[in-house]
Order: C-alpha cells, then structure tokens, then sequence
C-alpha cells in the first residue's frame, strides 16, 4: 500500500480532514441550528467506503422508520473495523481533538457518550417519516457519499412535525449535516425517486444507556469530552 493511500486511509488525517471541514460549516437556525459541511472526508477514503463489500438490503418498504428492518443495518462495529476504511473512521470521530471540536461548535457535551457509526445503503423507495432523534443520542451528524445522477437531491430534508420539508440539506459526495437533537430537530426523507444507491453514514454520539452495545465502535471506550 502507498504511502499516500496509507495516509489516506489513518485516523489522524481523517481527524484533521473533519477539522478543516467544521471550520468552514455553513450554520443555520431555520427550521432549527443545523451545519452544512463539505469535504468531510479524505477524497480517497470517501471513494474506499463507496467500494466496502456491503451488500444493498432488499426493502420493500421500510414503513417510514430504519428500525422496521433492523437486521439488515450496517455498523462500523466489531470486526470491521479490521478494514482500513472503517478503523480509520471510527478513530477520528473517536478522537478526543474531533470530539472537542464538535463540542465547541455545537454547544454539545458528549463526555462519556459512545460512538456509532452506521453505513447506510438505500435504494428506491426508501423514506422516513419525520422524527426528532431525542432520547439517548446526543449528536448526529450525516455524510452524504453518493455520486449517481440525482444524489444531490437525496439529503435529508428538514421538516415541520407533520412533514412539512422546509428546507433539504445538500447531497452532494462528500457533504454533511449536523444538528444536536431536540425537541424541533424534526428530520426525515420524503419520498422521491433515488435511481441507484443512496450512500450516507450516520454518526452519533450516544448515552451509556444504549442497549444495542453491537452497533457501538468502542462499546467499552467512552469518548472524552465535557460531561452531559
């Protein structure tokens, strides 16, 4: 492996990567706080998640929440963080400078919460219902990775209670939002034609009391920060 794809590929780029990326956030207060990021990743490390060997789950419909197919969901958890990819990842959002960095942006204190990363694949038909996140997740971040005709259109859209799309994050390769849940951080996708995959990981920080201690990257390595 090059030197340059090894690079590619370590936490330590990848944590300055997201650095540079948070420095340039886009912030919004409508419909709620939000971020608009670009750039998240490391070109090459974005174009090796795109290539990972998960296979895109057959969904009729998913009823409008992830959960309804919960055994078909993708981690970076366990043994795949033996994949360069995924370790490389989940150690930059595990680092202590990445989580500090989120925390000063975002007001968010995520001192003793765990990460979870998951890799989702959705294809045609695919839609959430509007939903806040609140509870046991403290931070939630997205990073679009699609690059197909139309996925620039497929970002999560910001929504009213009832569904309403207020305003749509961007979808383009590479891009991101985050939002620290409350109790008006109401999100969704509305449904709309997605002519291939659509790839995004969902990054979360989340309370000790999670109980699906498998989808955790650390499970038993709370992150540092300030206490909740």
């Amino acid at each position: 492996m090059s030197a340059l794809v090894e690079e590619a590929f370590s936490a330590a780029a990848t944590s300055a990567r997201i650095a540079q990326s948070l420095a340039a956030a886009e912030r919004s207060e409508l419909p709620f706080r939000h971020w608009l990021l670009s750039g998240v990743l490391p070109e090459r490390l974005a174009d090796a998640v795109r290539a990972l060997p998960f296979a895109v789950p057959a969904i009729a419909d998913t009823g409008g929440k992830r959960e309804t197919h919960n055994a078909l969901r993708q981690f970076f958890a366990g043994a795949r963080l033996e994949q360069g990819p995924c370790a490389a990842i989940a150690g930059a959002f595990q680092d202590t400078a990445t989580v500090g960095a989120l925390e000063a942006m975002t007001g968010a204190a995520l001192g003793g919460s765990s990460l979870r990363i998951e890799y989702c694949l959705d294809s045609d038909g695919f839609w959430l219902e509007p939903h806040t996140d609140i509870g046991a997740k403290l931070f939630t971040m997205l990073v679009y990775l699609s690059t197909g005709p139309g996925s620039a259109d497929w970002g999560t859209d910001l929504m009213s209670p009832t569904g309403e799309v207020l305003g749509r994050a961007p979808g383009s390769a590479n891009s991101g939002l985050i939002f620290v849940p409350a109790a008006d951080t109401w999100h969704g996708f509305a449904r709309r034609p997605i002519s291939g995959v659509r790839r995004s990981l969902i990054i979360n920080y989340v309370r000790p009391e999670w109980r699906a201690r498998h989808e955790l990257a650390f499970p038993d390595r709370p992150v540092t920060g300030r206490a909740p």
